[in-house]
């Protein structure tokens, strides 16, 4: 699919840090996205919530459906869009804001599907969004229900497997993330962007690799303190039950082309390969259970200033989808979906990764998604982020609800 636009050069000799002093993002329009034209739609009652835990002193709610709902990103105007495992890019009109619940209206279509990752970058107002091929480019203004998707501006897994087929997105100073899952379980890639964390210009020029052989980095977004672009996901399966632990790590902070391992190499440098080096494989900061699958993540902010900000404990700290696993112990999931927070200060988390124990540097924010005969479950976290006027989405892509999180 769209062969005939070539393949970007993955040279890797690029650093790919997202320090702000030195990528200066492009000149925005002060005028078309500031946040103050709120978005017009029909009034709906939100499917109901289910019966889920969350932390003390927070509230969980059920806002709008959205089949297959994937990645999500907040506007200004406190709207919300809704990347889907189809060829819809949703928008969730008055999200963040306090006037009842909107029926969900269709942003874009995408004729790639899934047109699952979308992020937003308020220095040029655009929403931009991954796909099973490429990366899309979308103009927004303020109050906008509906946009035009311009590309694709770069292109992304040319084969047709349709293994790991979402692409997530990010931006970060002036240059666009993409994060593209591998096409196998254990391999050798012959695609250059598979297993990989691409970084490019904001027209998608100069794409060149940030990360390698991280099997599925689909859990990619930015810590807005610092500006780091971290990215999450899933491992290798077939490895002896527990292992590998999943991970979630600073990709820019790393050297350009960084490499993660797979699927030689995971873990603290632990092999998996009879063989392999494994000197000069990155160790992750942050491990997380074998299987929970990272689809999501977002950092809130140190100093949120909106009506619904969490308290002061959340500030600064990243929250994390866990999909939740296929594998099985005794019957049971091995791995329950969960909303996991981990605890930060600045980019090193509060905890030390412990590789005997994956638990060790998070808590769990949202919970009971897994019924106790550990096999039905209420929903599948996918994407996360924090909204304009300080509460916490997520997304399910079981049910296709979409959850807003508030101080009680």
């Amino acid at each position: 699919m769209h062969k005939a636009l070539g393949i970007a050069a993955l040279a890797v000799g690029i650093a790919c840090s997202s320090d702000k002093s030195i990528n200066q993002p492009p000149a925005a329009d002060p005028s078309a996205c500031p946040g103050t034209t709120l978005s017009t739609g029909a009034t709906a009652t939100a499917p109901g919530t289910p019966d889920l835990t969350i932390q003390s002193g927070l509230r969980l709610e059920v806002i709008a459906r959205v089949n297959g709902a994937r990645e999500l990103a907040a506007l200004p105007n406190g709207d919300l869009i809704v990347g889907t495992g189809g060829t819809g890019v949703f928008i969730v009109p008055h999200a963040d804001l306090d006037d009842g619940t909107y029926a969900p209206i269709r942003f874009a279509t995408i004729d790639d599907a899934p047109a699952a990752g979308v992020t937003f970058d308020a220095s040029t107002c655009r929403v931009y969004v991954g796909t099973n091929h490429g990366v899309y480019s979308i103009a927004y203004e303020d109050g906008a229900t509906t946009g035009t998707p311009v590309g694709p501006i770069a292109l992304l897994r040319q084969s047709n497997d349709n293994s790991h087929a979402t692409t997530s997105v990010a931006v970060a100073g002036d240059k666009l993330y993409a994060a593209v899952g591998s096409s196998c379980n254990a391999c050798t890639e012959s695609d250059p962007t598979r297993a990989t964390v691409q970084v490019m210009n904001l027209d998608g020029t100069d794409m060149t690799t940030c990360a390698r052989r991280f099997r599925n980095p689909i859990a990619l977004t930015v810590n807005p303190a610092t500006g780091a672009v971290w990215a999450g996901g899933a491992g290798q399966d077939d490895l002896p039950l527990g292992h590998p632990y999943e991970i979630f790590d600073p990709v820019s902070l790393r050297s350009a082309g960084a490499d993660y391992g797979w699927p030689d190499c995971e873990e603290n440098r632990r092999v998996y390969r009879a063989g392999a080096n494994c000197s000069n494989v990155v160790v992750p900061r942050v491990a997380m259970p074998a299987y929970s699958t990272l689809i999501g993540a977002a950092f809130y902010p140190l100093s949120p200033t909106g009506a619904h900000a969490l308290p002061a404990q959340y500030r600064g700290g990243a929250f994390v989808t866990m999909h939740g696993s296929w594998h099985q112990e005794n019957g049971d999931y091995y791995s329950p979906p969960s909303v996991a927070f981990v605890p930060m200060n600045g980019d090193t988390p509060v905890t030390q990764a412990d590789w005997d124990d994956p638990h060790a540097q998070w808590t769990e924010l949202v919970g009971a998604f897994q019924n106790s005969d550990g096999i039905s479950r209420l929903a599948r976290p996918t994407g996360i982020a924090v909204g304009s006027r300080g509460s916490v989405f997520f997304a399910d892509d079981a049910n296709g609800l979409i959850f807003r999180i508030r101080p009680e």
